[in-house]
């Protein structure tokens, strides 16, 4: 038992009645706001009941999952895929529907969004920032493109009856099955102790980051964890147990410090580092189009 849980083990449990008042109070609050800005955010009633209970269902998975791994399965692309379905051609009420958080974190974010969008020139715009500028904001793109995609286009017309794409629902299917082929392995061959290491929600998660993440995010993500995750685990356990945790701290928080104080130091004095990780796709193709007879300068044509 670590230091943290002994500590904790003096104050007493959390009742369980003021979860279920907040999230009772939560659900009403978002219904009222959703029904009363029908208009405005597309999403009915009933969308916020089928949020709540997705959540519910999938709690006890994921927190097994994040328990025993340390990586937490994102619900983004199940919520989008059944709102789409369920309520075609409406993108904020998809958008809506997959979007979880708190009323201090809603006003922290926002407060934040503002002083970025009026102390940072063209922000988001890739057209119009500076070579190699950090302010490309990948993921609020990935959100929005998502929630078109999902929501407007709707999942039918690209992965249902009248789509291209349908085969790879057979994927949930293999995602499912997966865990049980590693366990059956285990079963037949219990000598093979690295059968133990196979983790398939860890393998099949952790591309789903990859867009917005480039092959220079994941080259750096494999680096470290080869590193802390099996070197020093096997060399120099000891060090591992007791700092490894404080280290993958360091690392997230020191990312988060550096990128405010390049801002702060360079970025108000448009000052630029123009070096080859600067640069996010790293092939000047990346971004071209590869449908047929589509013409954009600097790209080749498919023909």
């Amino acid at each position: 038992m670590d230091v943290h849980t002994k500590l904790m083990r003096r104050y007493g449990q959390v009742p369980e009645w003021w979860f279920i008042c907040i999230l009772v109070a939560s659900a009403a609050i978002t219904v009222f706001t959703c029904e009363y800005y029908i208009e405005q955010l597309q999403l009915p009633w009933w969308g916020i009941l089928l949020a709540c209970a997705l959540s519910i269902f999938y709690t006890l998975p994921i927190g097994i999952i994040t328990a025993t791994t340390n990586q937490t399965p994102g619900l983004n692309i199940i919520t989008e895929y059944i709102m789409g379905y369920l309520y075609p051609g409406r993108p904020v009420a998809n958008m809506c529907f997959k979007v979880v958080g708190t009323l201090i974190s809603a006003f922290v974010y926002l407060g934040t969004a503002w002083w970025m969008m009026d102390t940072i020139p063209n922000i988001c715009n890739t057209e119009l920032l500076p070579a190699g500028s950090p302010w490309t904001c990948p993921y609020d793109h990935l959100f929005h493109d998502a929630s078109v995609i999902w929501g407007l286009i709707s999942p039918r017309r690209i992965f249902g009856d009248l789509g291209t794409y349908s085969a790879v629902n057979w994927f949930f299917l293999g995602g499912a099955i997966a865990p049980l082929l590693v366990w059956l392995a285990h079963k037949a061959f219990p000598g093979q102790k690295w059968i133990l290491l196979v983790n398939m929600p860890v393998l099949l998660g952790g591309i789903s980051h990859m867009p917005p993440a480039t092959a220079v995010n994941y080259t750096a993500w494999i680096c470290v964890a080869f590193l802390s995750g099996y070197v020093v685990y096997k060399y120099r356990h000891n060090w591992w147990k007791r700092h490894n945790y404080l280290l993958s701290g360091a690392l997230d928080a020191g990312l988060a410090f550096m990128a405010v104080l390049i801002y702060l130091c360079l970025e108000l004095d448009n000052i630029t580092l123009n070096w080859w990780g600067n640069v996010s796709d790293g092939c000047p193709l990346a971004s071209c189009p590869t449908a047929k007879g589509i013409i954009v300068d600097g790209c080749p044509v498919h023909n």
